[in-house]
């Protein structure tokens, strides 16, 4: 049986000009491993350009998408506007420069009164959660209070608004940091949305979505959980369970179905930072940022347009048994390796751009944990851009590209403009009145 690295196909030389007069040219190149990958070659004027290389590469595939897709009705941005970039990238923008907002943002963040018409989010998920409504057809229920308590909670916490039995529209009234002291069961037909406020759910046990269906969590941070105590734990209006203690997950889904988590921010739990297990179906995990954390499972999902930053290890995801379409996600300097299967796992990675870390041992993106047999495993990339001598292994014969409705399908950009579609992802500093 036969297997292949895969690559990228490209033209030898792209040029793109400016405003500014900097022309930037993209190249093939091949690396140590013989992978075919882009890679930044300056032109015009060296001292126009932005002083780090990897930032170059970004500026210019945000050029790059302008080109391909033309301009992009969205925010002009600077330097203070982007995650995780300096200020002095600024500097180096046409003025006249068009944020570029992915397929999910584009739908919503636009608009001035998102927070008068929050319900429009719902209708902007692709992939398997398209589908997911969460509290579209609800009432509005605003947290008022951090304070928190599993058996008997009160009006204004987060616990009383996500085990009603009704559709809510969950919103908070402040910033608030919100320690749970046991695991917080979200009922169906619930969205949890942190615009607006900054939010976060950290110090304790977190959250879990059991046997329930059409839920959206939006803009929260969720970070440093702990695993919860056995004991008991209200899961509805009506009923009170003992619960046997949750693992540490920011997010477990067990069991669920149109599920939909966008603009989180994820890091340092006990256990996973998302974990996907036990039949669920139709789940999208989106515009998330990970960071400094071992390892993440999700499976037959939709992983699109996030960013998996450094300090993670390894399973973003790892897929048992399933499929898993991993589209448009920005990986930066895993420590063992990106993705990870068992069990006759379907993986299609595309269009996403892999920035390996300096560690030897550490440039394969893919890891099957198996002794044998894995070599008629579907695992196939296409369009994915690999840097610092990243390389996938692919496996399996055909194609495996997601069987995706006509609501759910989505356009997967090549993983050049990666960088661009990824540069929002976590939480949003969204402000009343203006575009988000």
């Amino acid at each position: 049986m036969n297997f292949s690295v895969a690559k990228i196909g490209c033209n030898v030389h792209h040029c793109l000009s400016t405003s500014s007069g900097l022309t930037a040219a993209i190249e093939c190149s091949r690396n140590s491993t013989g992978q075919w990958a882009l890679s930044p070659n300056r032109g015009g004027d060296a001292t126009e350009a932005p002083p780090d290389e990897l930032l170059q590469f970004d500026w210019i595939t945000a050029q790059l998408s302008e080109l391909v897709l033309g301009p992009i009705e969205g925010l002009s941005f600077t330097g203070d506007s982007l995650n995780h970039k300096p200020k002095s990238l600024s500097t180096h923008l046409p003025r006249n420069y068009k944020k570029v907002l992915n397929t999910i943002d584009s739908c919503w963040r636009t608009e001035s009164d998102w927070a008068t018409n929050r319900r429009a989010l719902a209708d902007c998920a692709v992939g398997f959660g398209q589908a997911a409504i969460g509290g579209k057809n609800g009432k509005t229920y605003v947290v008022t209070t951090p304070d928190d308590d599993p058996i008997n909670p009160k009006p204004g916490t987060l616990r009383y608004g996500a085990i009603r039995t009704e559709p809510l529209w969950i919103i908070f009234a402040k910033d608030m940091a919100i320690t749970l002291e046991n695991e917080l069961m979200i009922n169906s037909y619930k969205t949890i949305d942190g615009r607006g406020a900054r939010v976060e759910i950290t110090g304790g046990p977190c959250l879990t979505i059991e046997h329930v269906s059409h839920v959206i969590v939006h803009g929260i941070s969720i970070h440093d959980c702990k695993p919860g105590k056995r004991g008991l734990v209200k899961s509805s209006p009506t009923h009170v369970g003992e619960r046997q203690g949750a693992d540490g997950d920011a997010i477990a889904i067990f069991a669920s179905s149109n599920i939909w988590i966008d603009h989180c921010y994820l890091a340092r739990c006990m256990d996973g930072l998302i974990d996907v297990i036990h039949a669920t179906t139709a789940v999208t995990i989106s515009n998330n940022y990970f960071t400094e954390h071992d390892k993440d499972r999700v499976m037959k999902v939709t992983v699109v347009f996030n960013h998996f930053g450094p300090k993670l290890n390894q399973r973003m995801p790892r897929v048992r048994f399933g499929y898993a379409h991993v589209a448009n996600n920005r990986y930066d300097k895993w420590q063992m390796y990106a993705i990870g299967g068992s069990a006759g796992s379907t993986i299609f990675s595309e269009g996403n751009y892999f920035i390996a870390s300096d560690i030897p041992y550490a440039k394969e993106v893919t890891k099957r944990e198996v002794n044998g047999g894995w070599k008629n495993w579907k695992w196939r990339s296409s369009k994915d851009v690999f840097m610092n001598s990243a390389y996938f292994v692919q496996s399996g014969y055909g194609s495996c590209a997601p069987r995706y409705s006509q609501a759910q399908s989505f356009t997967v950009s090549p993983g050049a403009m990666t960088p661009a579609l990824t540069s929002d992802a976590g939480p949003l500093n969204c402000v009343v009145g203006e575009a988000c």
